[in-house]
């Protein structure tokens, strides 16, 4: 590694250390109102936790607050047919098993603000691509495996270009470009981008 990347990923590991520290501290009180919303409209459990695959492969454990029902997993596969993403990755607009409030948090990507903690442990970065099931892992083409090439990420690319209005290939060939491309100014240009792309609602589900 030279010294130039060498000094990006220092660089790197800061801004995410900063960022999230900074922005869990300020989002405590939000952090409590989901909790309260989700609880009253739909019971808990408040998180929703699942296998992902991080970096050059390896697991952890992901939370997000939880916006399905509580028996979305056992009814995906009777859903399999209408996916609209392609690829490995399932994506409808309009899930039954979204729950209300869950809707909301989507819309403006909410429900994954939790994965500042993984950001703090190393587990994320703040961008990178995003970090897949195992499931869809286990069927990746060879070219998809580019992917888990570096760390994971809160934002990436693709959320700012269409987020899951994409299909899944082209969310690969964004993914395969950030990584050939990816420098300190290109992340803090996606995370300055992911703002009104958060915002605006498009391509959230």
């Amino acid at each position: 590694m030279g010294h130039k990347s060498m000094l990006y990923v220092v660089l790197k590991r800061l801004l995410d250390v900063v960022v999230a520290l900074a922005t869990l501290t300020l989002l405590l009180p939000v952090f409590a109102v989901i909790a309260v919303a989700i609880v009253v409209t739909d019971g808990r459990p408040i998180f929703y936790f699942q296998n992902r695959v991080g970096c050059a492969g390896r697991k952890f454990r992901f939370i997000k607050f939880r916006t399905m029902r509580r028996d979305a997993d056992a009814l995906l596969k009777s859903l399999a047919a209408q996916n609209e993403a392609g690829g490995t990755i399932f994506k409808m607009k309009h899930d039954p098993r979204v729950t209300p409030v869950g809707r909301w948090l989507r819309r403006f990507s909410m429900d994954e603000l939790p994965q500042l903690i993984h950001v703090l442990t190393g587990d994320m970065t703040l961008v990178g691509p995003r970090p897949p099931r195992t499931e869809e892992v286990a069927a990746y083409r060879v070219q998809d495996m580019a992917r888990l090439a570096v760390p994971q990420g809160l934002t990436c690319i693709w959320q700012i270009s269409g987020r899951s209005d994409l299909p899944f290939d082209r969310q690969v060939e964004l993914d395969v470009e950030y990584i050939r491309n990816r420098s300190l100014w290109m992340d803090l240009k996606i995370l300055a981008l992911t703002v009104p792309a958060v915002l605006g609602g498009k391509g959230a589900y």
